[in-house]
């Protein structure tokens, strides 16, 4: 079959320099591939003038859904997408990281957009900033989605991860994505493509794939335009230089090389769950994937008394592992991506064996299981020593991107650390250690060069998630050799897509921007208690004042006497007297906010279904017997849940004092039902 780029809203073929995609495992070919005669400045035309105003249209919340429709959707296909993995010498786990984990980045991205971000267009970032005396003119921060297209550049190695961890904070922050997966295993990202078109979900420019080169695609790039890639450091370098994106300023986050350290604590000796848990680790990033992933564990890094033992668990796990078609149930490792991918490996094997001597595997050709080994890209796992640290550069500095380990013994934790900073810059490190002391030592030294840190022992062990398995919730990229990027972390990867800009001016303007209500901004007058209102009904600034209650002796004791809190401030008048921010009794922090309570809330049934929550709870000025405190109550932010039936309201709460001082503050979360009043 001919793979087919999609472009403007077209499938499209190449009809000159077709290259042929092969079977990682027999060599025979799956596919070819061209990108000639796509037109990559219509392209980013179409994401700019279709794609982004149709998602930019729809609120965080309604970009969720589509998400979330599209994860489900793909789930349906996921059969077809394993069988076709296979071909990228994928085995069945193998697939189920890259398959299974892509689907699944796109249901946590879906939640998170749902909980995490507001049901509008403008994502508000902190709080607001005081910038004059009286409160008039103020200054707020706001993120919006920049108006270009996402660039995805993808490796070999994940064809469909590598594209959904990309596409869907891209999507959810409304940007249209340029889809450009490594050719060698496109075959496989097309076909998830074609599965998102056909589906429907997504509006019209959302997504384009190029399956072939980028032609001169990056000379239409601009400001609003984003670059995110993932491959070797020296393609994402020339990348960075190009003309374009240095004259725009073209956001060019990239994820590359990286020498990846596990270090086993010194206390991790022969018979410790630790020890165990290390060279499990170990064994399972040389063989998943063959060894080709970019977190995989390059320096195993292990005190100088457990060499020996490490290495013979190693040896003996290693042997255990079959090597062949990866279709087959009892092969554990199939062959690298292709012929080429291996000689790559090999070259840069042989430059590691300047420094560190096979102790096992050959480097060459594996024993192979249902498979010919002429045929296929197989390789045996290698594992190497290095026995003098002292001037070692090579690794450091070399990766050979496959199913090969060195074993870099070490002194003392400090040594450990400088071993591991050595790789310039990773994406990841791991420790495995049963003493927090050691473990909180290597943490902060390996910090400053690694994106992510795990530290696995036996209390954890059942539910990490491993070394080389970067999760959507947590930042994924590194410093130095490693692209100097971030993707993921949750939100953060939606904020990649987004401008933050500062706004100034007055508290009504500020409103008016963000959809949400800050002090100083018009407070209305709703003509009701706005608990009667439903949400719908509800404005931003819909205020209620209330009437006045004295705080007296009673009230403090005898909220004492209930909550169990006898603590000396609201009890001993001599005591009290000798703490310097009181002088005297005081009510309870937690007795004002329920006394507010009292004094705002509208106890009849209505669309009021529930608090759930107090946030920024501030007491700012102690309350004492004799006190008259009221409340006013701002409706500060609504956020419809349309699925539900109701919307969260946010309300602003203000307690003060009988001289005006304020005395709490916090924010009042609700549960509002969109109906007057809800269906018992």
């Amino acid at each position: 079959m001919q793979l087919q780029s999609f472009a403007a809203g077209k499938w499209q073929a190449g009809t000159r320099n077709l290259v042929a995609l092969r079977d990682a495992t027999t060599g025979a070919v799956v596919a070819s591939s061209s990108a000639d005669g796509l037109d990559y400045r219509a392209m980013l035309e179409h994401a700019r003038k279709v794609g982004g105003p149709n998602l930019r249209k729809l609120t965080f919340h309604e970009r969720a859904g589509l998400i979330k429709a599209l994860a489900k959707r793909l789930g349906d296909y996921k059969e077809e997408f394993y069988n076709l993995s296979y071909a990228t010498g994928a085995t069945k786990s193998d697939s189920w990281i890259d398959i299974d984990g892509g689907v699944s980045t796109l249901f946590v991205y879906a939640s998170k957009g749902t909980r995490e971000l507001p049901n509008s267009h403008v994502y508000v970032d902190g709080n607001v900033e005081a910038l004059s005396k009286t409160g008039t003119f103020i200054g707020q921060h706001i993120y919006l989605p920049l108006e270009g297209a996402a660039v995805h550049i993808n490796a070999f190695n994940f064809p469909v991860w590598g594209m959904l961890e990309k596409l869907a904070p891209a999507l959810l922050a409304g940007v249209p994505s340029i889809v450009k997966p490594a050719t060698a295993t496109s075959y496989l990202t097309e076909q998830v493509v074609r599965r998102i078109i056909e589906s429907g979900i997504l509006p019209e420019g959302a997504v384009q794939l190029i399956c072939g080169g980028v032609g001169d695609l990056f000379d239409h790039l601009d400001c609003q335009d984003v670059v995110s890639f993932t491959g070797s450091a020296s393609t994402a370098q020339k990348l960075r230089q190009h003309p374009a994106i240095i004259a725009n300023s073209v956001r060019f986050t990239a994820e590359t090389d990286s020498l990846n350290s596990s270090v086993l604590g010194p206390d991790a000796v022969a018979g410790t769950p630790e020890l165990d848990l290390f060279v499990r680790e170990v064994v399972r990033e040389m063989t998943a994937k063959a060894g080709q992933k970019c977190t995989a564990i390059r320096k195993a890094i292990v005190p100088q008394a457990q060499v020996a033992d490490v290495l013979d668990a190693l040896r003996a796990a290693l042997g255990k592992v079959t090597v062949g078609d990866p279709r087959l149930e009892q092969v554990k490792m199939g062959p690298l991506a292709s012929l080429g991918q291996r000689r790559e490996v090999r070259e840069q094997l042989s430059k590691l064996q300047r420094e560190a001597e096979i102790v096992y595997g050959s480097g060459r050709d594996a024993e192979v299981t249902g498979a010919d080994a002429e045929k296929g890209a197989f390789m045996a796992p290698t594992l190497l020593l290095c026995r003098d640290t002292s001037s070692a550069r090579e690794i450091h500095s070399v990766e050979a991107f496959g199913p090969v380990c060195t074993v870099v013994p070490y002194n003392d934790v400090d040594s450990a650390i400088t071993l591991a900073r050595r790789g310039g810059g990773s994406l990841v490190g791991s420790v495995f250690t049963a003493d927090d002391t050691v473990a909180a030592r290597l943490v902060l030294g390996l910090a400053p060069f690694h994106g992510r840190v795990l530290v696995v022992n036996r209390q954890c062990a059942k539910e990490s998630t491993g070394h080389g398995s970067p999760l959507p919730h947590l930042v994924h990229g590194g410093p130095g050799r490693a692209g100097g990027g971030e993707e993921l972390g949750g939100v953060r990867g939606v904020l990649h897509y987004m401008q933050r800009t500062a706004v100034q001016g007055t508290p009504s303007v500020i409103a008016a921007v963000t959809g949400r209500w800050v002090k100083g901004a018009p407070q209305l007058d709703p003509g009701v208690h706005p608990f009667r209102k439903p949400f719908g009904a509800l404005q931003i600034g819909d205020t209620f004042n209330s009437g006045e209650r004295e705080v007296t002796i009673g009230d403090i004791e005898r909220f004492a006497e209930i909550s169990g809190d006898k603590f000396y401030a609201h009890m001993d008048e001599e005591a009290a007297r000798r703490n310097p921010l009181f002088g005297g009794r005081v009510a309870h922090g937690y007795f004002l906010v329920s006394a507010a309570a009292g004094l705002f809330v509208d106890p009849p049934y209505g669309p009021v279904l529930a608090n759930y929550g107090i946030d920024g709870l501030r007491f700012t000025k102690p309350v004492k017997p004799g006190d008259r405190i009221k409340v006013r109550l701002t409706c500060k932010e609504k956020t419809l849940r349309a699925d539900k039936g109701f919307g969260e309201v946010r309300w602003d709460t203000e307690v003060t004092n009988q001289n005006g001082e304020v005395v709490a503050s916090y924010d009042v979360l609700t549960m509002v039902s969109e109906k007057s009043i809800p269906d018992a």
